[in-house]
């Protein structure tokens, strides 16, 4: 029960996490970017369900070679009796037995051709999506990236016209980060599911390099909220606030 991951139990953590962010940050791209990263959780649903089940235009590909192979291994045994009961020479029997053997070592090269093209068609659909979720690694990146907190636990450089403005507290900026970082970590879980219903080498390579950048953004992202942790003013995080709707928004 416990040993493979929930589509379904992941993508009601997605929409949780989207309510989350749309009550602290109303109207904010974040919340827009995670409202994205629940639409295509959905469409994992499907995409998997389509992986894991037979391509049947192959499957039926197969079978026809299969019967074709049957056939001619017939044909074959035929010509050998027919040959043994009027007693052809042998070199009458190889002319006879050459070609239909060598059509079978053909029909054997297009079932392992048809049984390889099941698995690369499976896994071109998977590594499509893994690309959409290490595309939006890096857009949850960005939005991370202009969130320093030295605006906030020091003397903060003076600004230009290009600094960005940054309008949220210590309390607002750590959970805005703390909300990419669960994004993040949930793109790695999306990603684990392709090749939970796929184990094929290079899928489950492609979800490895995933993980490994969500998991390197998540670090970044984790060394600016023990930085904002260590801020007095900070203090404990509250369990819920007076008036989220009244809360700054931060995109």
């Amino acid at each position: 029960m416990y040993r493979e991951l929930d589509v379904d139990r992941t993508i009601e953590t997605l929409h949780t996490l989207r309510n989350r962010v749309g009550e602290r940050f109303p109207d904010s791209s974040l919340q827009a970017v995670c409202g994205e990263l629940t639409d295509l959780a959905r469409e994992t649903r499907k995409r998997i369900e389509s992986i894991s089940q037979p391509h049947m235009p192959t499957r039926l590909g197969v079978a026809l070679v299969l019967l074709l192979a049957i056939g001619l291994t017939a044909l074959m045994v035929t010509g050998i009796v027919v040959s043994q009961r009027d007693r052809f020479s042998i070199v009458e029997l190889i002319q006879v037995t050459e070609p239909a053997t060598n059509e079978i070592v053909l029909i054997g090269a297009a079932l392992l051709f048809l049984f390889g093209m099941e698995v690369r068609i499976k896994r071109t659909r998977a590594l499509k999506v893994l690309h959409e979720l290490r595309a939006m690694s890096h857009v949850i990146d960005m939005h991370q990236l202009t969130k320093d907190p030295n605006h906030i636990l020091g003397s903060p450089a003076s600004r230009t016209k290009s600094s960005p403005q940054r309008t949220l507290t210590s309390f607002e900026l750590t959970r805005y980060l703390d909300y990419c970082s669960e994004m993040l970590s949930l793109i790695g879980k999306l990603a684990a599911l392709y090749a939970q219903s796929l184990p094929d080498t290079v899928v489950v390579a492609a979800v490895n390099d995933i993980e490994t950048l969500t998991n390197g953004m998540s670090r970044k992202i984790w060394q600016k909220i023990v930085m904002l942790e260590k801020d007095p003013a900070n203090g404990p995080l509250p369990s819920a606030p007076a008036s989220e709707s009244q809360t700054p928004t931060d995109d």
